[in-house]
């Protein structure tokens, strides 16, 4: 059977596609980032970077420490697939309204079919022009076209044939295996998106090994002898090579607009009046999801002002967003965003940030039970008090007790401080955990049989063995003591250092007590009940 003749194939590329899908959606962006070098990382390896960091020599695929050491001032942003393909659904939205039947090859890299849109605009060449024009109004200046026989000719005609000045590049019909020919074969390791990743990875190296260094030589290999060493995947990476690539463009299936916006015109500047607008928008917006048996778990709401300004944040519920808990985090986001915003309100938009199925949220068929009331009776609360209205107990992270205690609202996510937990904390308390923690530190008096205080030197040595333990008022006979363990904090800063000993003691009731000792002063931690 006569394999399918390669068909005229469009591709749009945008070039660190990652760093400007975290310029446009904000989500992630440090603090104090705009303006500076920035370099998104992947497997501590760069895998995008802003123009400022490629003039100071940052590049794709440089390890970590070798960027920051060519940019000091580079600003390191994990890698975020979820980002980089929210921020380019729109963008792929946009262009299917002047040319449908787009096929997602990966964020910041898309396919069409070339010849409906150059029928309809007059010509390949202005086809893309109209697209690319289209993106410039969305402020996305820098966008590359290849058109070619095939979607991987295409592609490569964008990355390695065009410029900034000059971003189309179409090789002519019949010419794909002429542009190829002086590729390096580096260029299959990403050539087939979707299969398994090993042979596509290993196949450049490995020809490389052989004396193969560009696709014009592996194409000239017999295929007999390319099936005989790298089986099928080598004559289908083999083929491309040769110009000679059969895949179709697949268009997508446009997902449904679940997003709302709603303008205001003129702006308003009281929150109530902008939550009464956003009413109708909320049950639209649970209504379509509704309409394909979803529900909204995480919601993000973006409000936009008269003067630029853009809050931006996602909001969590306990189980599901219906359209009244929507309005309220519309206003509770005003109401906590003032510096953000200082003008009125233009636009507000709401979408999904995380979707579940509607039958995982049913009610029961006899009622939820006491944690459903409850959980009914928590959120009328917060509603009438705001966000930070009822508020439910978390152990996050730190190195004493009493900072360890954070209060979470009601409906953020169980376990949000899991990653402030996670992280390394020199000094902590290990567990078991005091049960009974003194949120204000309990003055105490630890002495020797012979009543002097006792303290501790610079090397951590206990002047003279603990006694006797008096708190409160009341003194106890100390019969077991262990310790002690010092907590050493901003040993850097001489004006906010901070240097502790913790000390675990039993008294004669049977009472252990954790005791921390820092200068001359002692108190009282926690006790363990």
């Amino acid at each position: 059977m006569t394999a399918r003749a390669p068909e005229r194939s469009m591709v749009l590329w945008f070039p660190d596609w990652p760093v400007t899908a975290l310029l446009r959606d904000g989500e992630g962006m440090p603090p104090g980032a705009e303006g500076r070098p920035i370099a998104v990382v992947e497997h501590n390896a760069v895998v995008a970077c802003s123009a400022d960091a490629r003039a100071d020599g940052v590049r794709r695929g440089q390890r970590r420490r070798d960027a920051q050491s060519r940019c000091p001032g580079l600003v390191i942003v994990p890698a975020d697939a979820i980002r980089d393909h929210r921020a380019f659904s729109p963008v792929v939205a946009a262009v299917e309204e002047y040319a449908p039947g787009v096929q997602v090859l990966r964020a910041g890299l898309c396919a069409l079919r070339a010849k409906g849109p150059a029928r309809y605009y007059g010509g390949e060449g202005e086809a893309a022009r109209v697209l690319l024009a289209a993106l410039a109004e969305l402020g996305l200046a820098d966008v590359r076209t290849g058109i070619a026989d095939g979607p991987f000719t295409a592609e490569q005609a964008a990355r390695a044939a065009t410029t900034r000045a000059e971003p189309v590049f179409s090789v002519p019909a019949g010419g794909a295996a002429g542009f190829l020919a002086p590729l390096s074969v580096s260029v299959l390791a990403d050539a087939t998106p979707g299969e398994p990743a090993r042979a596509a990875d290993d196949l450049p190296g490995l020809l490389a090994r052989l004396g193969v260094q560009t696709l014009g030589g592996f194409a000239a290999m017999t295929p007999d002898r390319v099936r005989e060493r790298f089986g099928e995947r080598g004559i289908r990476l083999h083929a491309l090579s040769a110009g000679w690539d059969s895949r179709p463009v697949e268009p997508r299936t446009p997902p449904p607009e679940l997003h709302r916006e709603v303008a205001f015109e003129p702006p308003l500047e009281i929150a109530d009046q902008v939550a009464f607008g956003m009413r109708v928008a909320a049950e639209e917006f649970t209504t379509r999801l509704g309409a394909i048996d979803l529900v909204c778990t995480e919601l993000r709401v973006e409000l936009f002002g008269d003067r630029g300004e853009h809050s931006h944040r996602v909001w969590l519920h306990p189980r599901s967003f219906d359209a009244a808990a929507i309005v309220d985090r519309v206003r509770w986001q005003l109401a906590e965003d003032q510096e953000g915003l200082r003008s009125g309100v233009t636009r507000v938009r709401i979408e999904p940030a995380a979707v579940d199925a509607a039958s995982h949220h049913a009610p029961a068929l006899f009622g939820g039970g006491p944690e459903e009331r409850v959980h009914h009776a928590l959120s009328r609360v917060q509603a009438m008090l705001g966000h930070r209205g009822v508020l439910t107990p978390e152990i996050g992270g730190g190195r004493w007790l009493a900072e360890r205690q954070v209060l979470v609202p009601w409906g953020d996510r169980v376990g949000a401080q899991a990653a402030v937990r996670a992280r390394p904390w020199p000094g902590s308390l290990p567990e078991p955990h005091p049960a009974t923690v003194f949120l204000e530190p309990v003055p105490a008096d630890v002495r020797a049989l012979g009543g002097e205080v006792i303290d501790v030197d610079e090397r951590g040595s206990v002047s003279a063995v603990p006694a006797f333990l008096a708190e409160s008022g009341r003194s106890r006979e100390i019969t077991a003591w262990a310790g002690p363990w010092p907590v050493v904090e901003r040993g850097w800063d001489a004006a906010r250092a901070r240097r502790a000993h913790r000390f675990q003691v039993v008294d004669a009731e049977g009472a252990a007590w954790l005791l921390v000792c820092e200068g001359e002063s002692w108190w009282v931690e926690g006790a363990y009940d």
